[in-house]
């Protein structure tokens, strides 16, 4: 423990963990009281993205994760978030060690991690630990569900809560984006042929070898996907298809997409995962009308949204979406407690 906090409703200490030659850092929130209680372990997003969900990519320290916990615990759940190694304090200090080991399996052993180190304390209950992943977390949460079932060694999920999970592949996801980039530019569409050629030369684990016209945030991408720093983990991820993981996970799900989210889509991404669970009764899908990409309110029309509001993400004024919010928590609630978990 390095630093702790606390109101009347909860405390929040920091906690560590060793994994191979590195450390995971995170946060547990304890509600008020004696417990047991259930749990919950966050899951961020994509790139640096540290254990509140906030990145240095963007302006701001006003992380979800953080705010979305402290709710949770006045609502009697411990939770814990914590930082990828490639993301928070340690980042600079693990790299160096990281390099070429990234993947999806480091990134499902640092999930273990923090499962372990929250289902550790007696005040938790083992058997009703969630996770609430958000974008690419979302795609770690559902593997662990499904790998993770021996109760002997293994720590499974109750539950998964999976804010802006994609329903294509990552790498489809990216193309749309950049594809609506490109709709006002008159030769958009040469552009995008010249980029999906080099995307399938990537996914088919070759060089990319990208087109030198193509504009240079193209070239970036593909460039960053490249990175020894970030391999094997960028090309397996470039190919993990939410939807393909949906059906196989078979705790209660709730998915959460909100119609102000202009990174994953409620239809494009929400329609192909509710086709993959169709018949099943304990999976849920909610759109809110305003949350956005990390579950803030976005009172702006969604046609009026750009990059600027992806920078707004974790400003000092944004706050949770209030109907989002409260029909995680009532759903978390609903299947936390005592001896309802199993059936959800």
């Amino acid at each position: 423990m390095t630093n702790s906090a606390s109101d009347s409703a909860f405390t929040a200490f920091d906690v560590e963990w060793p994994l191979d030659d590195t450390m995971v850092e995170g946060t547990i929130v304890r509600p008020g009281g004696d417990g047991p209680f259930p749990g919950v372990v966050f899951i961020a997003g994509s790139g640096p993205t540290d254990r509140d969900w906030c990145t240095p990519l963007l302006p701001g320290s006003n992380g979800s994760a953080r705010l979305l916990a402290e709710r949770l615990a006045r609502a009697g759940f411990a939770s814990i978030r914590y930082d990828k190694r490639a993301s928070g304090p340690r980042a600079p200090e693990n790299m160096p060690k990281l390099v070429g080991k990234l993947s999806m399996q480091s990134h499902l052993d640092e999930l273990a991690g923090a499962v372990h180190a929250l289902a550790s304390h007696p005040w938790v209950r083992r058997d009703a630990i969630f996770a609430v992943g958000n974008s690419e977390g979302t795609l770690h949460a559902m593997r662990y569900a499904i790998e993770h079932h021996d109760t002997t060694n293994d720590v499974p999920l109750a539950g998964l809560v999976l804010i802006a999970p994609p329903g294509r592949s990552v790498g489809a996801v990216a193309r749309s984006q950049l594809a609506a980039q490109l709709t006002a530019v008159p030769n958009g569409g040469d552009l995008m042929a010249r980029y999906d050629e080099a995307a399938a030369r990537y996914a088919a684990g070759e060089p990319a070898n990208a087109d030198p016209s193509l504009p240079p945030g193209m070239q970036g991408l593909l460039q960053a996907l490249e990175t020894p720093a970030n391999l094997p983990f960028a090309r397996e991820l470039w190919t993990t298809d939410g939807a393909a993981l949906l059906p196989n996970v078979d705790v209660p799900v709730l998915v959460v997409i909100g119609k102000k989210d202009i990174q994953v889509d409620w239809r494009f991404d929400g329609d192909p995962l509710q086709q993959a669970v169709v018949g099943r009764d304990n999976v849920d899908f909610i759109f809110p009308e305003n949350a956005n990409h990390v579950l803030k309110h976005e009172p702006k029309a969604r046609a009026d949204l750009d990059a600027a509001a992806v920078a707004a993400y974790n400003a000092a004024d944004a706050v949770l979406d209030q109907e989002a919010t409260d029909a995680i928590v009532r759903w978390l609630v609903a299947r936390g407690r005592r001896g309802e978990v199993a059936g959800g």
